[in-house]
């Protein structure tokens, strides 16, 4: 129980990578409250995870500062603190740089980067006043080595990287740690929706040492040890979760 009496919020979690953390959290003994755009999935996540554990739901478009704020208060109002905030939600969109238009590339980096900054800041003003906490983002190794057909999604993920470390050098006064998670080639459902095919699946899994895919527990595993008390001397780095793809690369 790692994170016994802590309060969570895990952003996306309507399904993925951010149910699974939600998950995780639970099972670890938090309070969550999770937050998706996407009104059924976070319908049916919550009545999945209401299982493991405290959890509430709203609806949230973290692209947008009054409905951040509205999480904020909605989860102080539940738990009167927040310790733990995961900034999950992102989207990917697979075309070629020449073929990007502007509304891809726009909502990529809305979603991706900006969503981020707005969770962090507004979280962050919390968590000063509490002289403690800690803020996990979602970024990717696609934000540390370049890849053909992602050039926004690459960009974003690189720019929450560099967030990221400067985050935790200015919130460290404050005792806030900040940290991302840079998952490789995890196969969910936004990977298959972002364009992905069957050989392509093969092609990726192939460049993996462990010869895998990963899987969504896995990196939850990674946002739940950097949460945890811990990774206490932790902060201002990145985690890589990838079975080894940018050792060889």
């Amino acid at each position: 129980m790692r994170l016994q009496n802590k309060s969570a919020i895990v952003t996306g979690a309507g399904r993925g990578i951010g149910k699974a953390i939600a998950k995780k959290f639970l099972q670890e003994g938090a309070k969550v409250v999770i937050c998706d755009i996407n009104e059924e999935w976070l319908t049916e996540s919550k009545k999945e995870l209401s299982s493991f554990g405290e959890v509430y739901s709203i609806l949230t478009d973290v692209t947008q500062r009054q409905d951040v704020e509205q999480l904020v208060s909605f989860t102080k109002e539940r738990f009167g603190r927040i310790d733990i905030l995961a900034n999950n939600a992102g989207i990917a969109r697979f075309e070629l740089f020449l073929e990007t238009t502007d509304k891809n590339w726009n909502d990529t980096l809305n979603v991706n980067l900006t969503g981020v900054f707005l969770c962090s800041q507004v979280v962050a003003r919390e968590m000063k006043e509490q002289k403690s906490g800690v803020i996990v983002h979602m970024a990717s190794s696609n934000g540390i080595l370049g890849e053909a057909g992602l050039a926004h999604y690459n960009a974003s993920k690189a720019g929450v990287i560099l967030l990221g470390k400067t985050m935790a050098i200015e919130l460290a006064p404050y005792n806030i740690r900040v940290n991302s998670v840079c998952p490789g080639f995890i196969l969910t459902e936004l990977a298959l929706e972002g364009g992905m095919s069957e050989e392509t699946v093969k092609n990726y899994t192939s460049k993996i040492p462990l010869n895998r895919y990963g899987k969504v527990e896995e990196v939850a595993n990674a946002f739940c040890f950097l949460a945890s008390d811990e990774a206490s001397f932790i902060t201002g780095t990145e985690l890589v979760v990838d079975g080894g793809q940018l050792c060889q690369e």
